[in-house]
């Protein structure tokens, strides 16, 4: 059982891994450093901890203690209970859910590892908003991506931003980086994936055309809001595919524009290319 302690002190040292967390340049070279994350809100603690992730400790408002309790029976880490003003002074900002947890990261599988069982990836290159990344992880996981494969330079899933927008969902997908940029990209042609690279180019074919359901094994490539795939990495790909638009719109939030692609790749996805038409009475 956890120890439950009253914590008043702002400049307490148990409360290191919660201050500052709103400072993003700090938190991206400390949190993977320190080998933590930051988890927030009851549903993404408890995911956190499903999904075999040791607690390194609890910051908790008085009012959720209770409701974490089964949580806090089952610690054998510290529990901090702080006032709603304290733990906004330590992290810097109102902690309207009012439960946070220090999770220990895990080492990271390899790319060779995820593409050996995988069938439906994503790859993303250089998408450092982290509530993009967050929606996208949310995503893949409810729309039956099997791994996500990250450029060298994409935003932390862990980071708590990502972690709080999915939902938990960064716990139920596999994830690796890929070493070079890219040519990391051939040992997953190698694996028998073909490469898909999202665009809004018209001259891309679209998603309904190229059928990527159909496909035994597929890869789907996002760029970085606004910016997109460089130059770089369409040339990498076996084929650049569009999402047909409508009035005057030219493109996608990324974010949705991986939730449409995830669908159109999804497996057993029933098309009207694949409707059978019902027997005549």
């Amino acid at each position: 059982m956890a120890d439950l302690i009253t914590v008043e002190d702002p400049d307490d040292p148990r409360l290191h891994d919660y201050t500052g967390l709103t400072d993003v340049e700090l938190r991206r070279t400390r949190e993977p450093a320190e080998g933590l994350f930051i988890a927030e809100g009851e549903k993404v603690i408890r995911r956190a901890r499903d999904a075999g992730y040791e607690m390194r400790s609890m910051l908790l408002s008085a009012k959720w203690v209770d409701v974490m309790r089964d949580v806090i029976d089952e610690l054998p880490a510290p529990v901090y209970a702080v006032s709603p003003e304290l733990a906004e002074r330590v992290t810097g900002y109102h902690v309207h859910r009012g439960a946070l947890a220090s999770m220990q990261r895990t080492p990271l599988p390899t790319a060779a590892e995820l593409l050996h069982t995988a069938r439906r990836v994503v790859i993303m290159e250089s998408v450092n908003d982290h509530t993009n990344t967050g929606a996208i992880f949310r995503s893949a996981a409810a729309l039956g991506m099997d791994a996500v494969l990250l450029s060298p330079d994409c935003a932390d899933p862990l980071y708590r931003r990502s972690v709080k927008v999915s939902m938990g969902a960064v716990f139920s997908v596999p994830y690796a980086r890929l070493d070079s940029w890219p040519r990391g990209l051939e040992p997953v042609r190698e694996a028998g994936f073909t490469l898909l690279a999202l665009t809004p180019d018209e001259k891309a074919r679209s998603l309904e055309e190229v059928a990527p359901h159909r496909m035994d094994r597929v890869a789907l490539m996002l760029g970085a809001e606004g910016a997109g795939l460089t130059a770089r990495a369409l040339a990498a790909a076996d084929e650049r595919v569009r999402i047909p638009m409508s009035h005057g719109v030219d493109s996608l939030n990324v974010g949705a524009a991986a939730a449409v692609a995830f669908y159109a790749a999804a497996t057993g996805r029933p098309t009207a290319q694949d409707a059978v038409s019902p027997p005549a009475p």
